[in-house]
């Protein structure tokens, strides 16, 4: 089996990071060279009051929930799971089932924090449109976002690559420790952002398949190197041009799929706010780049807008 025997032909390539053509950072008025951590947040509800914003989270959203950032200080240094050898390799598949349902675990116990429920309220209020997400870990409908667009999928769902039939994960984690009760002992691992796991010898891992037609499965979950659909991006792109605006909440932009929202952002002259701790690609295309936490910064905004 091959890549392209799976892969839809209507997708939009997702991994291959875009070269550094943003325009200047002295061009962009940067809060934290400006204005200090209040009379940012100040300036930025001052900018967006009476706006409906469109708003992009990456990883830094979701560390307040204990779920670890790929890129943010102290992250430690791992090659993630490609599609192409996911597909290619049994024992890579061995070892990303065995890793993933650990990560699995501790994604399910995982709860929404500060920024996710500032979001909320936030759209309840009408003043954000919607949350195009990278982060596969469902907190943003779990928190109660309504309009949620998965930009790299979601962990909770299982699909064939043969049939297309789809699972719920939990039936599929069943399967697993059923199959292989070394998974039953789950302490002391070590997670990452896609909810991946290192695991020790997976020799004779059973890893699970379709029970409909004996196929492969997988997360629905974006790879590196795999194709976000289609569909999916289009979404996205409709959210960006809807809005007034545009807020980027913990994610460093360095995945073509978002930095390519920015853009169209961008090019549509929408003030663009950065929130992250750290450089980001976009840096330079933001009206405002806050370096600060995620999760206290969307909820002082969200207490001057809706105070």
């Amino acid at each position: 089996m091959t890549a392209d025997s799976v892969v839809p032909s209507d997708t939009v390539l997702v991994d291959a990071l875009e070269p550094t053509d943003a325009p200047g950072a002295a061009a962009a008025l940067t809060s934290t060279v400006a204005l200090d951590s209040e009379r940012a947040v100040d300036a930025v509800a001052t900018l967006l009051r009476g706006k409906r914003a469109a708003v992009l989270t990456g990883a830094g959203l979701s560390t307040d929930s204990g779920i670890p950032d790929y890129r943010g200080e102290g992250a430690p240094k791992r090659t993630p799971m490609t599609f192409q050898t996911f597909v290619a390799d049994e024992r890579s598949r061995k070892r990303y089932w065995a890793g993933s349902h650990l990560g699995w675990s501790v994604f399910r116990r995982a709860e929404p924090n500060l920024g996710h429920r500032s979001l909320v309220h936030l759209e309840s209020a009408g003043a954000i449109a919607g949350v195009i997400t990278q982060n596969v870990d469902g907190l943003h409908t779990r928190a109660g976002s309504r309009h949620v667009v998965e930009l790299h999928g979601s962990l909770d769902r299982v699909v064939c690559l043969d049939c297309g039939q789809a699972f719920g994960r939990d039936s599929i984690a069943a399967r697993l420790e059923a199959d292989n009760p070394v998974l039953r002992d789950s302490d002391s691992i070590r997670i990452a952002p896609d909810g991946d796991a290192d695991v020790g010898n997976i020799d004779d891992f059973v890893v699970p398949a379709c029970t409909v037609c004996g196929g492969m499965l997988k997360p629905r979950v974006v790879f590196f190197g795999e194709l976000v659909p289609t569909e999916t991006f289009l979404e996205a792109s409709a959210l960006i041009q809807a809005a007034d605006a545009l807020i980027v909440a913990g994610s460093s932009l360095a995945v073509n799929s978002g930095i390519r929202l920015v853009e169209q952002a961008r090019r549509r002259k929408l003030p663009i706010i950065v929130i992250n701790r750290g450089a980001t690609k976009g840096d330079g295309r933001a009206l405002h780049k806050l370096e600060a936490g995620t999760s206290e910064t969307l909820a002082a905004l969200a207490d001057r807008l809706l105070g």
